[in-house]
């Protein structure tokens, strides 16, 4: 069963063009990473599938659901951890939990929940003092409330400690193997490979790139690095006339006794004989693929047109009245007003269209967990 389902999905802010006949589908209990630069329209996505802004063009499914006018059953069945989320100072930690089971009218046991995220011990302390990394963690619970069918994560890692993020992670596969579907968005690659399943990759308003880590290896030049230990010193003229073979891209010594060749697959080869004729005793090899980071920096910089797996789209972004949300909850503090803690959107992306999709987003935008 399909979980996320967008086509053709068009969304303009007077003359920006945010999204730009996006086509996306993401299958129950996937792990999906959506990766993008600041500004190639994540956030905007992430928006339109929760009806936060609605599309100008196309058509988007959640959970077999038509996200604009069944909005309210996505959003019962969908946990969100949004970029920015703002706590309320005054109410504790187990209090914006209590609110998340009120709100999706269901039977859980708050403490049992910030337990999960680590935060049993901080439960009955006012969430303004609340370290960074602590309120997003309280952020996290409260999207977990309720076993929801879809994770909406955006930038789940940010304030966490490298303890924190491991918690993350194992969260996030405790809930894949439950049978959730989450969709992943983070600038923190190593986060994204350790756990999605697939990748999308957004680029100067356009979907590159849609495939598992693997496959993105397999369709791009990203330099896999060769490592070749010699027991030899090799001399700068076999240096010159390795750089010079098919498929080698650079080539640089890796103290006395190794050589580091960023070179295409097929040319590993061609390196290793090409020192053995020379005279160079190749002592061992190894083969570092790709990282994530280098998949990334090859379709993100790469200006030549790259093949789409399964879907093509575009999207160049902004959202998002966060900031403005959590101006006016102050304002309502200040006033001794609402309680409600689960008012903070979706946060902006930093570059531009900011401003236009700001205003749209704040007509726009209703936040539920």
């Amino acid at each position: 069963m399909t979980a996320i389902e967008l086509d053709g999905v068009t969304k303009r802010f007077e003359d920006v063009t945010a999204v730009s006949d996006l086509s996306l589908t993401v299958e129950e209990g996937e792990v999906f990473g959506f990766l993008g630069p600041n500004g190639a329209g994540k956030s905007t996505t992430i928006n339109v599938l929760l009806d936060f802004v609605r599309p100008t063009e196309g058509s988007v499914t959640v959970l077999g659901h038509d996200a604009r006018e069944e909005s309210v059953a996505v959003r019962e069945r969908t946990g969100v951890l949004p970029e920015g989320f703002g706590v309320y100072d005054r109410l504790t930690g187990r209090a914006h939990v209590e609110f998340a089971i009120d709100s999706k009218e269901v039977d859980a046991d708050p403490d049992d929940v910030l337990e999960r995220v680590g935060l049993a011990d901080a439960a009955d302390r006012k969430a303004g003092g609340y370290s960074k990394g602590m309120r997003q963690r309280l952020a996290l619970a409260m999207a977990l409330v309720g076993d929801p069918d879809l994770l909406v994560l955006d930038e789940p890692s940010s304030g966490l400690d490298p303890a924190g993020a491991k918690e993350m992670r194992e969260i996030v596969l405790s809930e894949a193997e439950r049978g959730t579907t989450v969709f992943f968005s983070s600038h923190i690659l190593e986060q994204v490979e350790a756990v999605c399943d697939r990748v999308g990759i957004l680029r100067g308003g356009e979907l590159v790139a849609v495939d598992s880590i693997e496959g993105l290896r397999e369709a791009t030049d990203a330099d896999a690095t060769l490592r070749v230990s010699v027991g030899d010193p090799v001399a700068d003229e076999v240096l010159a006339e390795i750089r010079d073979l098919a498929g080698v891209r650079s080539v640089d010594r890796d103290g006395d006794d190794a050589l580091r060749v960023a070179c295409d697959s097929d040319a590993k080869t061609a390196v290793v004989t090409e020192l053995e004729e020379r005279g160079i005793t190749v002592t061992d090899f190894t083969t570092e693929e790709a990282s994530l980071e280098d998949l990334f920096l090859a379709y993100t910089e790469d200006d030549s047109d790259v093949a789409v797996d399964d879907s093509d789209g575009a999207e160049n972004d902004r959202s998002e009245a966060a900031e403005s949300e959590r101006s006016d909850a102050a304002d309502a503090e200040e006033a001794g007003g609402t309680d409600d803690p689960t008012e903070a959107g979706t946060a902006d992306e930093e570059d531009g269209g900011d401003d236009a999709d700001s205003e749209a987003s704040a007509e726009d935008t209703e936040v539920a967990r």
